[in-house]
């Protein structure tokens, strides 16, 4: 394609060739896409029945670390995103330790 000038191709042809461009793009991106998506659902088979779906790991009971102390039924264990209470806690000046809930051995 070395023989191409696109300097001085017409615009309709320019916008013709672009069409055509865009079409094959299309069609081979979408063979590939599709290549791969088989791929990898042989992959993700490997070792398993072909109607097994995958089971999640049991994670343990999360037990609270920290109490509202106006509405004592509000808790957090202390992981993910702060509740907006702990939140508006702390800014009112509050810590962590005056929320926390102490365990009585």
């Amino acid at each position: 394609m070395k023989g191409i000038d696109l300097e001085s191709m017409p615009l309709d042809e320019l916008w013709a060739l672009h069409e055509t461009i865009c079409s094959v793009l299309a069609r081979k991106l979408e063979a590939e896409k599709r290549l791969l998506e088989r791929r990898l659902n042989e992959l993700s088979r490997v070792g398993k029945a072909a109607n097994e779906t995958p089971v999640r790991r049991p994670y343990p009971k999360v037990l609270p670390k920290f109490r509202n102390p106006k509405p004592p039924h509000q808790t957090w264990s202390g992981r993910g995103h702060q509740p907006r209470w702990v939140r508006e806690l702390l800014a009112a000046g509050k810590s962590l330790d005056d929320l926390r809930i102490h365990e009585r051995a």
